[in-house]
């Protein structure tokens, strides 16, 4: 694998305080949503589970969200001042550009056409994609089985895209507006398989309601490099880096995978080297 450098600005992230920024800034550095400086706003995903998940007696679980949670106390907010919104994978860049957010932690990898249009920290995690099937489904053991299959992925995701164009070719893809439409139209049979990184399929393979209907392909066909999406040009980015290296450094960040993705018998990466992405 070969590993390049996310910006030369990354360097500056060790040099930055962590004190608290003004959120309701519009000096136009992207450094908030216009929330006010007491609260800062977080877009997370609401339906993936031990990622980021709304409960129906409206908590917040999963690993992004104790990422999020911990990057905003290093930036001066306690968790009661961190307002949570939904970041669909096809909203993420607008919301950012919008300043609807603050910053964005949602099974965002990062890739070069999206730092066309946003900023990233990190990365903080290293997923693979995979894919999920029906656990009595032996007819798709290696990424060409897919050919012929109905694939389904969410709108804004590029991992369907992926495989059709890398690996399976003839794979009729069916994208959904979330994973959870993917999860029943796999359960139903409406379609063959489900793609996403693995750490999203085994949340959700977990679940109690799923255990023994779903397995893993285990094809780690691409590296997923999740970073902290933040507005083109913020100031929040290097004081998030800077986040981020502490919990690492300081053994958060392994709690947070045990905690997380432990139930799932998640094979996780070690943590990444922020500021590099594996490519």
């Amino acid at each position: 694998m070969k590993l390049r450098k996310v910006t030369a600005a990354a360097a500056a992230a060790f040099a930055l305080s962590l004190t608290a920024t003004a959120c309701g800034s519009d000096d136009g550095n992207g450094s908030g949503s216009g929330s006010g400086d007491d609260k800062i706003t977080v877009g997370i995903k609401f339906d993936q589970p031990g990622i980021g998940l709304k409960t129906p007696d409206g908590k917040y679980t999963g690993f992004d969200v104790d990422v999020a949670t911990y990057v905003a106390r290093q930036l001066g907010y306690k968790p009661g001042d961190i307002e949570w919104k939904e970041a669909k994978s096809a909203d993420r860049e607008t919301l950012l550009q919008r300043g609807d957010v603050d910053f964005i932690a949602a099974s965002y990898s990062i890739n070069d056409e999206r730092q066309k249009k946003v900023d990233f920290a990190g990365p903080y995690l290293l997923a693979h994609q995979d894919v999920l099937v029906r656990s009595d489904d032996d007819s798709i053991t290696k990424p060409a089985d897919l050919n012929n299959k109905r694939l389904c992925s969410v709108t804004g995701s590029t991992s369907a895209q992926n495989v059709k164009t890398k690996l399976a070719p003839q794979a009729e893809l069916q994208e959904y507006g979330g994973y959870s439409e993917c999860l029943t139209g796999l359960e139903n049979k409406a379609v063959d398989a489900l793609t996403t990184d693995d750490s999203i399929l085994a949340g959700y393979a977990a679940q109690d309601q799923f255990k023994g209907k779903f397995k893993l392909g285990g094809f780690k066909m691409s590296n997923e490099n999740y970073g902290i999406g933040v507005q083109k040009g913020s100031e929040l980015k290097a004081k998030i880096n800077t986040a981020l290296e502490k919990m690492v450094s300081d053994g958060t960040w392994d709690a947070y995978v045990k905690k997380n993705f432990g139930p799932a018998d998640y094979k996780n990466e070690p943590a990444p080297k922020i500021g590099v992405v594996v490519s």
